[in-house]
């Protein structure tokens, strides 16, 4: 059947989940292109820095957990607006960081306690509400691109909606720094902060259940729900429907679910390698300004290259699998071959520092290569859950992978920050870089070998 007769309305589901994952990055990342500004003006070290993102990546890794088994309860289309509303409060709420840090500090003094600075308090609060919003959203968009589509298409549609935290990123830097230059630094966080209720409107006219969405021929839904069950692969004649494709409406419990290997290396490969992504994402800016001296719009350029190099990895590691796929391999033992070849990529980060005195271009391309890498390796860790569980527990495998991917990034800020104040202390800033970059280097390599060792072989869950 061709592409036209079989219709394209998935691809719209598809756009839409880019544009939420390019709003979740934008009002994410206004804060680390602001930090060197707002280091000075409040006073911030490197430590208070890190708790203020280490209370984001906490509060994020327990809602993850939480918001798979929300997404998988209350469905996609109500989880998202939740999810969006909730986030795009909170990333407003920071231009009032310092009023409400005064109320917290206040609030604390009368019962003897003494806080964090005001400036702290205030950012850590509204970090917290950002990211009980944020973590609702890829458990709802994996769970979407399993509702909308086969699995041999998933992971190049979660390749595609996940390349919108790289245009979030490259758009942050481009926009971020001007408007704070321009209307001041509050005016960036109210700003990016609106974009989602404009998202909302277009998730609510468009979004509906595959069985329900009047918008869907026939022959497409056929498509979706029609997969062959050895290879993946979808044919319009089959009536097979493997579990993966399937939703029983059963819940399942978190305790069942740890019950499989299957679980365990999505939620490892999550650990080890979330926080590779975060501590670059939240320290870049500020590497920049510490060891080369760069200024507000200065980061601008450098910036919006490394996450534009990003891309390419998002969507190319996404496609990357059918190579495998095509040739007969299982989707999971196809996404797991793809997945060692891009872990090597970022070793080549091990050169940054090293190699950094000839220009700061050199560990910005190098830096540029792993997040790429990073961004391949996640569209297909993310679809490696709906490769092997049943749809009616996809979300709450994400959200629990999820949760621990938040508690990598924690352990990897809080590792960062007092690693930068110890070696900064010592005229050495440098050192703690060198180091932090060793360990995302090789991070992919160990959450590969483990994950294959949980899961050597192929096995799709039937008994959920």
């Amino acid at each position: 059947m061709n592409s036209q007769a079989l219709g394209k309305y998935r691809w719209t589901i598809c756009g839409l989940l880019f544009f939420a994952t390019t709003v979740n990055y934008l009002d994410r990342q206004v804060l680390s292109l602001l930090a060197p500004d707002l280091s000075k003006e409040f006073g911030w070290s490197n430590t208070d820095y890190a708790n203020i993102t280490a209370v984001f990546q906490f509060v994020y890794a327990i809602s993850m957990l939480f918001a798979g088994r929300v997404v998988d309860k209350i469905g996609t289309k109500q989880a998202f607006i939740l999810a969006i509303s909730i986030w795009s409060v909170g990333a407003i709420m920071h231009a009032y960081s310092i009023p409400m840090g005064s109320g917290i500090a206040q609030m604390l003094s009368s019962f003897g306690i003494a806080a964090v600075s005001v400036s702290v308090a205030g950012f850590m609060l509204s970090r917290a509400v950002l990211a009980l919003g944020e973590a609702g959203n890829f458990p709802a968009a994996i769970k979407a691109t399993a509702e909308y589509f086969p699995k041999r298409e998933r992971s190049f549609a979660t390749g595609i909606f996940n390349s919108g935290a790289n245009i979030g990123a490259i758009l942050a830097p481009l926009l971020v720094p001007w408007i704070a230059e321009k209307w001041g630094w509050q005016s960036a966080f109210i700003g990016i902060g609106a974009i989602g209720f404009i998202w909302m409107l277009a998730w609510w006219i468009y979004y509906d259940k595959p069985e329900e969405q009047k918008r869907l021929s026939a022959a497409e839904l056929n498509y979706i729900n029609e997969t062959d069950a050895s290879t993946g692969s979808a044919t319009a004649g089959s009536a097979t429907t493997t579990a993966a494709t399937a939703d029983s409406g059963k819940k399942v419990s978190w305790l069942a679910l740890l019950g499989y290997k299957q679980t365990w290396a999505f939620v490892f490969g999550k650990f080890m390698t979330d926080g590779v992504w975060w501590f670059f994402l939240f320290w870049l800016p500020k590497y920049l300004s510490a060891q080369y001296g760069m200024q507000k719009t200065e980061i601008t350029l450098p910036l919006a290259v490394l996450y534009s190099m990003t891309m390419i990895g998002s969507i190319g590691g996404g496609w990357f699998p059918t190579i495998f796929i095509n040739r007969g391999h299982s989707p999971y033992d196809g996404r797991m071959k793809a997945m060692l070849v891009i872990a090597l990529f970022p070793l080549v980060v091990l050169l940054a520092q090293p190699l950094g005195y000839l220009s700061y271009w050199v560990p910005v391309l190098l830096i540029g290569i792993g997040t790429s890498a990073h961004q391949a390796w996640s569209a297909n860790l993310f679809t490696t859950v709906s490769d092997m569980f049943p749809k009616n527990s996809v979300a709450s495998v994400v959200g629990i992978g999820g949760m621990a991917g938040g508690l990598g990034g924690v352990l990897v800020s809080k590792i960062g920050g007092w690693l930068f104040d110890y070696y900064g202390a010592l005229g050495q800033i440098q050192t703690g870089y060198t180091i932090m970059f060793s360990g995302c280097a090789l991070a992919y390599l160990i959450a590969w070998s483990v994950m294959k060792l949980l899961v050597p072989r192929y096995k799709e869950i039937t008994d959920l």
